[in-house]
Order: C-alpha cells, then sequence, then structure tokens
C-alpha cells in the first residue's frame, strides 16, 4: 500500500511557489527572523519555507495597527465592521474547499474533518461575531447618591490585540480570536504558529481583498520564542489572548506583568470522561473514543481520562479498544483516512515516551502503543488500563491519541468519584454519561472545570462561552463574554441637577 499524499486538487497556491510572506499595513513583506521550513506530517517532507517574523517586523506589525486604531477604522461605524466580517465569512464559503485541502496538506487532519467540521466552523464563527458588532451596549444604573444623576456604562476598544494561536486548530483558534476582536473594534498582529501558518496567510489574502483598511489585520508567522514574545512585551499591544501550553502561558502571565496588559490563556487540559453504568453505553463508547481519538489527541478539551463504573468497565474499556483498532491512520488527503499523524517528530516522540513510561509505572496496554513502520509523524490510537494516580500519564497532558483507564464501583459515592476527578492541576473539560439527569447536574456543580459536557463529547458552539480554571487558564472564548474580553468598561457620571 503506498503511503504518499493525494495530490491537492485546487490550483497550486502562491504559498508553495514562493516562500510564505508576513502581513504588515496591508503589504506582503518578507520576514527578517530565522528560516523556517513548512512539514507535510503525513510525511515529513518539507511542503514550503519562509522566514519568520523577528522583533523588528513584529514592531512595524504593532505600529501598523496602533495608525489603524486611531484612523478610519476608530470612525468606521458598527454596522460596516460587521459586514465586513460577514464578506469574510462569505469569501471564507466561496474558498472552502481550498482551505479545508489546505489544513489538511498542513496538519494532517482527514479532509473528511476539514471540510465538514473545521473550516465550516471558523465561517460560523465569523458570522456570529460579525452581528456583535452593533451589540455591545452599555447600559444605565441608578444611584443612591444625593442629588440628580445620569449614570450609565459604556464599551470601548481594548486597543490592539496580538493573538497568538496554536498549531493543532490552526485557522479555527485563529478566527475565534480575530472575529470577536475586530467586532469590538480592537486592531490585531496574529501570529500563527510556525508549524502551520499556510491558512493563516490564505485568510491574509481574502482580507487584503474584502476592504480592510491596511493596518487592522497584521500577520507575522515565526517562532513563539523571537514572535510572540515581542508581541507580549510590546508596549502598544494592549491585549494578548494565548492558547497553547500551560508553561507558555505561565511565562506570559510573568511577561506582561509589568506593563499589566490585559491576558486571555486558554492552556492544557486533562479532561476526566465519567460513564456511569445507566447511560447509553453505545453512544458513550463512541463518544469516549472520538473524544481522544480526534486530531489525533491533539486537542486541549480532549477526554483523556475515563473513570468507568465497574460494572460496565469491561465493556466500555474493549468497545473503546475496538474503535481505536479500527481506525485508519493515513495522511489528511489521502482517502479512507479517520485518523491523521500528529504534527510533528517532536510531538511523535514526546506521545511515545508518555506511553513507555506508563507501562513502565505498571499501566497495561489494552489497544495501540506504538509508532507505524511508515513515513510521517504517526502513534497507533493507544488505551492504557490499570492506570493509577501519581503516574505521569495520569497526571500530565500528553496532547496525542491516548486514554489512560480507571475505575469505581458505588455510583452513590459522588464526592470520592469526582474527588478523582478534580484531582489534576487541569480544569479545561469533564465529560458526564449518565440518565440520571439529577446526579448529572449534582456533578455538574462540583467538577472543577471550565466546561462541562452530558452525555455528548462536543457542546462546543459560538454562542457558548469557553475557557479553563486552574493550570487550565482563565478567560473565556466564544458568546457576548468572548467579544466583551476585548473591550474596555466606563462608567459615566453626570450630575445634572447641579
Amino acid at each position: 500500500m503506498s503511503h504518499e499524499t493525494t495530490t491537492l486538487t485546487i490550483p497550486k497556491p502562491q504559498i508553495f511557489t514562493q516562500p510564505l510572506k508576513l502581513l504588515i499595513d496591508g503589504d506582503w513583506v518578507d520576514g527578517s527572523g530565522d528560516a523556517l521550513d513548512i512539514h507535510d506530517p503525513s510525511t515529513g517532507q518539507v511542503i514550503s519555507t519562509f522566514t519568520g517574523a523577528s522583533a523588528d517586523d513584529v514592531d512595524r506589525a504593532v505600529r501598523a495597527a496602533s495608525r489603524a486604531l486611531e484612523g478610519e477604522w476608530s470612525t468606521m461605524p458598527p454596522s460596516v465592521r460587521g459586514r465586513l466580517l460577514w464578506r469574510l465569512a462569505d469569501a471564507l464559503e466561496e474558498h472552502l474547499e481550498e482551505f479545508a485541502q489546505l489544513e489538511s496538506l498542513n496538519t494532517g487532519k482527514p479532509l473528511r474533518v476539514t471540510r465538514s467540521f473545521e473550516i465550516p466552523q471558523a465561517i460560523d464563527i465569523l458570522r456570529y461575531n460579525a452581528g456583535w458588532a452593533t451589540k455591545l451596549n452599555g447600559e444605565t444604573r441608578d444611584v443612591s447618591l444625593p442629588g440628580e444623576w445620569h449614570t450609565y456604562t459604556m464599551r470601548r476598544p481594548l486597543g490592539v490585540a496580538g493573538l497568538i494561536v496554536p498549531w493543532n486548530n490552526p485557522l479555527v483558534m485563529a478566527v475565534a480570536k480575530l472575529a470577536p476582536a475586530l467586532a469590538a473594534g480592537c486592531t490585531v498582529v496574529l501570529k500563527p504558529a510556525e508549524l502551520t501558518p499556510v491558512t493563516a496567510a490564505r485568510l491574509g489574502e481574502l482580507v487584503c481583498d474584502l476592504g480592510f483598511p491596511a493596518g487592522v489585520i497584521n500577520i507575522v508567522p515565526g517562532l513563539g520564542t523571537v514572535a510572540g514574545e515581542a508581541i507580549a512585551t510590546h508596549p502598544l499591544v494592549d491585549k494578548v489572548s494565548f492558547t497553547g501550553s500551560t508553561a507558555v502561558g505561565q511565562h506570559l502571565q510573568r511577561t506582561t506583568a509589568a506593563s499589566l496588559k490585559r491576558l486571555s490563556l486558554e492552556l492544557g487540559g486533562k479532561s476526566p470522561v465519567l460513564i456511569f453504568a445507566d447511560a447509553d453505553l453505545d453512544r458513550a463508547i463512541d463518544s469516549a473514543a472520538l473524544s481522544i481519538f480526534s486530531n489525533s489527541g491533539q486537542i486541549c478539551a480532549a477526554g483523556s481520562r475515563l473513570y468507568v463504573q465497574s460494572s460496565v468497565a469491561d465493556r466500555v474499556i474493549d468497545g473503546i479498544s475496538e474503535r481505536a483498532k479500527a481506525l485508519s491512520l493515513g495522511g489528511g488527503l489521502e482517502e479512507g483516512t479517520t485518523m491523521g499523524p500528529l504534527i510533528s517528530a517532536r510531538q511523535r516522540e514526546r506521545v511515545l515516551r508518555y506511553i513507555g513510561e506508563g507501562l513502565e509505572q505498571g499501566a497495561e496496554l489494552a489497544a495501540g502503543g506504538f509508532a507505524p513502520d511508515r513515513p510521517g509523524f504517526f502513534v497507533q490510537p493507544t488505551v492504557l488500563t490499570n492506570a493509577a494516580p501519581g503516574m505521569s500519564v495520569v497526571a500530565e497532558e500528553i496532547f496525542g491519541p491516548v486514554l489512560v483507564t480507571q475505575t469505581f464501583d458505588d455510583p452513590e459515592e459522588l464526592d470520592a468519584i469526582v474527588g478523582r476527578a478534580n484531582n489534576s492541576v487541569y480544569g479545561l473539560s469533564a465529560y458526564v454519561w449518565t440518565r440520571d439527569l439529577a446526579r448529572a447536574h449534582r456533578i455538574a456543580r462540583r467538577l472543577a472545570a471550565g466546561n462541562v459536557r452530558v452525555n455528548t463529547h462536543s457542546g462546543m458552539d459560538p454562542n457558548m462561552p469557553f475557557g479553563g480554571v486552574k493550570a487550565s487558564g482563565y478567560g473565556k472564548e466564544n458568546g457576548r463574554e468572548g467579544v466583551e474580553a476585548y473591550t474596555e468598561l466606563t462608567s459615566v457620571a453626570m450630575n445634572i441637577g447641579a
């Protein structure tokens, strides 16, 4: 069987005919930082190269965004900002197949996922936030001061927003930050991950075609230690929104402390899945497998810790293991692929190291556990049983297709069950499977997680706030809260009786 990735069916994009450039102040310019390669993780082959953004490049981008903030963008009616976002959504929809193929090529995701879910999700996010441009209102307040007063609040854009996005969901995460920032009236400097800059660059081409004022959207792909650091430390950046690892989030918190710029952090996760014997087990098995094996487990909210009632544990674990073994590994553009590669050789070695540590510490292998003998950065979907607290595979985020399983006996011992689920430094998501809605509500109130899902592994919607607690970060994306995060609330008190 050949393992060569299927050729793109779209016209060969400019990004593959010349080095990728940076978008600064409406112009495409060469970077002046590190020379970087872009790989197809399905084969390990280099598909393009570019020179990343340097600190000087970032400075020019931030200054362009600052000028744009005071220019035409500041006086543009909110309805016009909203129409621009809607037009960007229309343009993305028109080029949906192209973006789906580019995202699959650069990340290794199966094309059916990028085509039917991820690019449509980015389109929905743009349209949802387009509506918020005209709806960010303050409110009048009654006060108890002596005399006669007119008091109210109002929302203003924070300013220049530095948006740092990860490599696991490049386009969706870029749009999830870009759209609310623009709806709120901010200007932006977007830094895609150096591993996956392709769709962000193509999005920038659409932006240039649609009439966004120069400098409103700047795109500076490059290394986090260079371009990301320059964004975080720049005095003209008013807010940083970062999605990525907890370690980098902690570094950004220290870095931005001196300037007191606003900071939103969506960080790592080690999300628990609780399956009770009364659940719809077929659905629970399907969803638990999908939660951990989608995107090869490279999802911060992946359900990576399974706690299942002992009386149904064999059925559930066997069912998930069967689904793992049935997945077809392949390149994103290969027909029939149901799980793609990890993003890089480094990530593959990280995942394999964790699996090895788990086995050394006493876990047992129910499925997977190795890298197949083929090009690319693949790891078999893996299920580990006999896991225990204290094992590195239980305590630490692996960010790969590895599920660790544990059991519980008495379903009424909710304090003990929830205590085990909460026994983690992370608190991003949690999943509960039970037909007992009273039990579900009681557990949802006690779980230390920013997002709780009951009888589903999904629930991501542009109108549902998403974010974590504890080492999973703070701040919300999506919903009204996600747009308001890019605004400053001002209170105004007028003495009208003087």
